[in-house]
Order: C-alpha cells, then structure tokens, then sequence
C-alpha cells in the first residue's frame, strides 16, 4: 500500500466516528480531504461543518456539505484531523498545512478529538518534524531568537502566510519530551498567535493506517 492508500485507509475509518445529522469539526491536510470524501458517501448526512481552513472550507462545500462559523456553534461532537507527528498520550505537531491556529480553534469546540493518520506519523518524541509557529510578523525575528535560546531554529516558511494573514515559522532541532510544559511556556511569548503544539488539545483516539489495517488507540 502506498502512503496515499493508507490515508484514503483512515479517511474512510473515520466515518464510524461521525453520527448523521450531528454538527462535526474537519480539520485540514491530505489526510482530511480522503475523509471528507469518504463523509461525502454517507446516506445520512451529517447536518454542517466547522472548517479549519478555507480548503477545507472549499472540499467540504464542492460535496455539498454545510459549512458553519464557529461562532454559530457551541459545541461539536466530534473532530476529525490529521497530524505531523502524534505520540503515545495523544499530544501532537500540528501545521504543516498552515492551519494550526483554526485548527486549535475548532478542536476547543469539540467533545472528542480523532486524529486520523499513517503509521509514519507516529512516534516516541515529537520534533522531528519541524514545529510549526505562527506569529505577527513585527515579532518574529523576536520568537526566533527565543527559540534558539532553548536549542530550536526557526526558519520562515518562505511565501506563505495563514488564513488568518500571519506568517510561519518552522522551528528545527527540538526534542519534546514533555509538550504540555513547551506548549505553555511558548504561548507566553510576545507575537504568538499560536504553536503547532497540540497537547493541551490533545486527542482522544488515533486512528492509524498501517499495512495490515487500521489500528485504533485511545489515550
């Protein structure tokens, strides 16, 4: 199977998660986009979304899914998203696909999180893919520094900015033993707008795609 075939793998998974006509939360990424196609089969439908990402927002509306604000809602029953990299408790990298601020956002709405993911994004540690930051841009220079003082480098994301018109940074060379703690102390600094760190909004289950199968682990 091929990288693309276990997501499509995962996507099609995720459908036992979602009950019709229930208001969900979608996430962004190529793993996502299997998923809403996979939504898009249900003979019961689900009754709208919350979007993460104005392609996210795009997929969902071209299958004739619903899309709400987030402010229309005030709870979901679920989350469906991706990720970079997830470990053993649920905590995560988030944001290779420039939506991690959103993406916090409609997960906060959510009464469960289900991360839906090939086995090459699990792992022992996060960081080794790069964290994703987003940041005003007046401090970004700023933010950088602060992460080379704890052994990170920060590299803008040349030519890319979010929905929400901020810039990237993608921090290297962190080794993340303990996420909740760096998610905190990052969310101090001046200019942030958000980390890629997904701890505080952890998942609850992962669906992983793997060559025998989809295995499902709960945290």
């Amino acid at each position: 199977m091929t990288q693309d075939q276990l997501k499509a793998l995962v996507g099609q998974a995720a459908l036992q998660e979602v009950q019709p006509g229930t208001i969900i939360g979608v996430g962004t990424g190529s793993t996502v986009n299997h998923f809403i196609d996979a939504l898009a089969t249900m003979p019961r439908r689900v009754a709208g979304a919350v979007s993460s990402s104005a392609a996210t927002t795009a997929r969902l509306r071209a299958h004739g899914i619903a899309v709400l604000e987030a402010g229309e809602v005030e709870q979901l029953a679920v989350y469906i998203d991706g990720a970079d990299e997830i470990d053993g408790r649920g905590c995560m990298i988030k944001g290779g696909g420039a939506a991690l601020t959103r993406e916090k956002i409609v997960a906060n709405l959510a009464l469960r999180f289900v991360c839906i993911a090939d086995v090459s994004k699990r792992v022992d540690v996060l960081g080794r893919f790069p964290l994703p930051v987003e940041v005003i841009a007046m401090a970004a220079a700023q933010v950088a520094r602060r992460f080379e003082a704890i052994g990170g480098r920060a590299v803008l994301r040349d030519g890319v900015l979010t929905d929400n018109g901020h810039p990237l940074l993608d921090v290297h060379g962190l080794t993340i033993a303990d996420p909740l703690a760096l998610e905190m102390e990052i969310n101090q600094w001046p200019g942030m707008v958000s980390v890629g760190l997904f701890a505080r909004h952890r998942a609850q289950s992962c669906l992983l795609g793997t060559l025998g199968g989809v295995i499902r682990q709960d945290f």
